[in-house]
């Protein structure tokens, strides 16, 4: 007793709480203040092409020249989403590649970047980059201290990744279970109160910063009768599917894209850029940024979306995600998930429409992720029926089982291994190999 009370007492045990708690703190205002900024930047983007929407064709292809160019000679590490970077980070034995990918100034270069990018119209996401952000900042911070070797490299990444998406999204649960789920298949139990106390203090600076509010709004989804239950499986394997196919080619295309990338960078970007700007005027400008806006119209009932607007949103997501700009794939999978439903809805006139479009939205996502259990708790957080928890589990188990027909690796881990793969001297970290790791997600992502 006299020796665990001293180790309370201690010095440096508190000096290693207080640095982990301020990378806590620190994350939930990154998060909540780069949500505000990626509001006002989209908006930005709204207003010029009010003046004109031919201003697309001339913004989209210099912005993401732009981007591109900082991405590869200033802030090398923060292409694409950033979740592969810091799977790549946890499973890596080599600490200067891991230093290079999680450092305070790659938190920075993320921000503004994904930033620029909106003002660009590319069709990408923030909580991807925010997971990125907060495991960058949780690292570096860590390092200031002594924590021992093994909770530095997966306690301080995984918590810092959970405490991004707990602050993105206004779930605290639904990042517990994404870290779990998505970044730690190798999770330790000894790094479960790291988790929570991180998850907790992200969590209330956020609500303190931008309030107590639902990510896409509350819905009227729910079950009243039991033919309802029809447009599971339905809503399941075509969300599934979708999903999967669009990780196989997202997966591809980056393999091929990536040796050109040295050579023929400044052509991509304009390329992308051109094909971000075509698919948003014939869209009528509903692919650019996020998504979000779209995606609550369609679950609120607000607005009605056109039956493409799915379609042209993976595509505008597929292509921004192609030219190597940073930026995610959540946001762009819960909208193109929910216009899915909608798209889906007049097939099953037995069901109510909110129902519908919800389970399209989380049959989608866990299609392109392939991590049902996060899928389902992001989404039951939008709905106030009970009832709804089964149905919603069901078809995210069915989309996943559909996606792997597809897609046999999940597309995070998949884009780490391609990250690992550009430096020959680092290799997985024993134990967890790329043959595991797939064979690890193939029954449960749990």
């Amino acid at each position: 007793m006299p020796h665990r009370l001293l180790g309370y007492l201690s010095v440096r045990d508190w000096k290693t709480r207080l640095i982990f708690w301020s990378g806590a703190f620190v994350v939930g205002g990154v998060a909540a203040g780069f949500t505000l900024a990626s509001n006002w930047v989209m908006g930005l983007h709204e207003r010029i092409l009010d003046h004109s929407r031919w201003w697309t064709f001339l913004l989209s292809p210099l912005v993401l020249v732009l981007v591109l160019f900082l991405t590869r000679y200033v802030f090398p590490s923060t292409q694409g989403s950033g979740i592969p970077q810091a799977i790549a980070a946890l499973r890596s034995r080599n600490d200067r590649m891991r230093r290079n990918v999680l450092s305070l100034r790659i938190a920075f270069g993320k921000i503004l970047l994904t930033l620029l990018g909106f003002v660009g119209g590319a069709s990408i996401g923030r909580e991807g980059p925010t997971v990125h952000i907060g495991a960058s900042v949780m690292y570096s911070l860590g390092r200031f201290t002594k924590f021992p070797p093994n909770y530095l490299r997966h306690g301080l990444i995984t918590a810092g990744g959970a405490a991004g998406i707990a602050a993105a999204f206004n779930t605290p649960i639904a990042g517990i279970i994404f870290a779990i789920e998505e970044m730690a298949r190798f999770y330790e139990e000894k790094a479960t109160g790291m988790l929570l106390v991180a998850v907790i203090i992200s969590g209330v600076v956020a609500l303190g910063i931008l309030g107590n509010y639902t990510y896409f709004g509350v819905t009227s989804a729910s079950f009243t009768h039991a033919k309802d239950w029809i447009a599971v499986p339905i809503c399941g394997a075509i969300g599934g599917l979708l999903g999967g196919l669009y990780s196989q080619v997202l997966i591809s295309g980056m393999r091929k894209l990536r040796p050109l990338f040295g050579k023929y960078w400044l052509l991509i970007a304009l390329g992308c850029g051109l094909l971000i700007a075509v698919i948003g005027l014939i869209s009528h400008g509903a692919t650019y940024g996020t998504g979000y806006v779209q995606a609550r119209h369609v679950l609120t009932g607000d607005a009605a979306m056109s039956f493409g607007f799915p379609f042209y949103k993976i595509l505008a997501n597929l292509v921004s995600y192609y030219s190597g700009i940073p930026g995610g794939l959540f946001s762009p999978a819960l909208a193109a998930g929910a216009g899915l439903g909608a798209d889906l809805a007049p097939l099953m006139p037995f069901a109510p429409v909110a129902t519908v479009v919800l389970l399209g939205m989380v049959s989608y996502f866990t299609g392109v992720v392939q991590t049902p259990l996060t899928a389902a708790v992001i989404v039951m957080e939008m709905v106030n029926d009970q009832a709804m928890i089964f149905p919603i589990l069901a078809a995210a188990l069915i989309a996943l089982g559909a996606s792997k027909l597809v897609c046999r690796r999940p597309v995070y881990w998949a884009l780490a291994e391609e990250f690992l793969d550009t430096s020959p001297e680092d290799k997985p970290e024993s134990g967890t190999t790329t043959d595991a790791a797939a064979a690890n997600t193939d029954g449960s992502q749990s």
